[in-house]
């Protein structure tokens, strides 16, 4: 559980984001336990927190890297992952990153399009190598979350559709600088309700056991990722049931013989580490509403106001009586409110705010808008 009220933070700048090391220790370790058990192999997504000390976690429990971008794949060598141990997704990956994925000879392309592929080949054969490929394919899976963070339907961007796969298996037989080792499902994120990854489970077994007609005994076989976390009550859910989760895919999934199954991770595994700490700056009251203004804002946490995302907001400094106010930030936007209708302490000036769950899509999703200063961030392991 994340400790907060015994913090010293009096003479700390704010905002910042701090992070319990020890609780992501705790999570981790979990993950891989489960993920073990069956033999499962974990890539942790650099998109939910790429920072240093998260990553050199990952890297000791031998999880892999799940990139989307060529900075990612630079971040992900830098801090210890092997090239061997990369994925790089994305449905537009630029020239220019997937030659710095060439140059560095990763395992393998998460491909998502007909000409995706064709530019890859084009690439690998100008530097006279060949690329590992998987097909990521459309499932047609509702992952039932924000229409924001679903990746599984015919209607999103992501993804080959099945009835594309005739003219793909027709293609990748003329393009001989890639080589065909896998297929690759990811329909979402902050998926709550695990029959979704039941339905996804029959699906994979229905193409799978589409490409084996067509002659394809597949090496590797990646479902993603998407599990999600309790934004609600975070401290009675430090750590997703994790046990449950790979316990599906272990029923369902039908693994053929020497098949490796690959999973992509992140903001199970790093959410609930983190948090916004902020201060209030000023009390508006009105006839109508409370505002409680603080130093942190949308440039710090965007996923309330992009994803109308619920986190869980404490008061630190105060145990006076409750009352009710919207929970805003500074930025010269209307939009700019991490939640309306909060039930507070009184709140005052100066009083430190945590804002709860923000490990992941917090600190990689800041911006400098208003040229706010980045907020830094702090660690613990106590």
């Amino acid at each position: 559980m994340l400790n907060l009220k015994n913090q010293n933070w009096e003479n700390t700048p704010t905002p910042f984001y701090y992070y319990d090391l020890e609780l992501l220790n705790q999570t981790v370790t979990l993950a891989h336990q489960e993920a073990a058990r069956y033999g499962y192999h974990v890539h942790y997504a650099l998109k939910a927190n790429s920072n240093a000390p998260i990553l050199k976690t990952m890297q000791q429990y031998g999880f892999g890297a799940d990139c989307v971008s060529g900075n990612e794949i630079k971040q992900a060598l830098a801090n210890g992952f092997g090239a061997d141990q990369i994925v790089f997704a994305g449905v537009g990956k630029s020239d220019a990153e997937i030659k710095i994925a060439l140059d560095a000879d990763i395992f393998c392309f998460n491909c998502e399009s007909v000409q995706e592929l064709e530019i890859i080949n084009e690439l690998a054969a100008q530097q006279n190598t060949t690329a590992w490929i998987a097909l990521r394919i459309n499932p047609n899976v509702n992952a039932n979350t924000h229409k924001y963070i679903t990746t599984g339907l015919e209607e999103n961007k992501f993804g080959i559709n099945t009835w594309e796969l005739p003219e793909v298996l027709t293609l990748l037989n003329q393009l001989t600088h890639l080589e065909f080792i896998g297929i690759h499902f990811h329909i979402g994120s902050q998926i709550t309700d695990l029959q979704v990854f039941e339905q996804l489970c029959v699906r994979v077994n229905e193409i799978q056991q589409w490409f084996r007609e067509q002659g394809f005994n597949l090496k590797h076989l990646n479902v993603g990722g998407g599990l999600g976390v309790d934004y609600y009550t975070p401290e009675n859910n430090a750590i997703p049931d994790f046990a449950a989760y790979f316990a599906i895919f272990n029923r369902l999934l039908e693994v053929q013989p020497g098949q490796v199954v690959h999973f992509e991770l992140g903001r199970a595994l790093v959410a609930q580490c983190g948090a916004l700490i902020s201060r209030v700056l000023y009390i508006k009251k009105g006839q109508k509403k409370n505002f409680a203004i603080l130093d942190a804002g949308m440039t710090e946490l965007i996923r309330p106001m992009l994803y109308q995302a619920h986190h869980k907001i404490e008061n630190l400094s105060s145990n006076l009586p409750e009352q009710t106010y919207d929970v805003v930030g500074p930025i010269c936007e209307s939009s700019d409110c991490f939640a309306q209708n909060v039930v507070l302490p009184e709140t005052h000036r100066h009083d430190v705010i945590a804002i709860r769950t923000a490990g992941a899509y917090g600190e990689v999703m800041a911006s400098n808008y208003n040229l706010r200063e980045k907020a830094t961030a702090i660690y613990s392991s106590n």
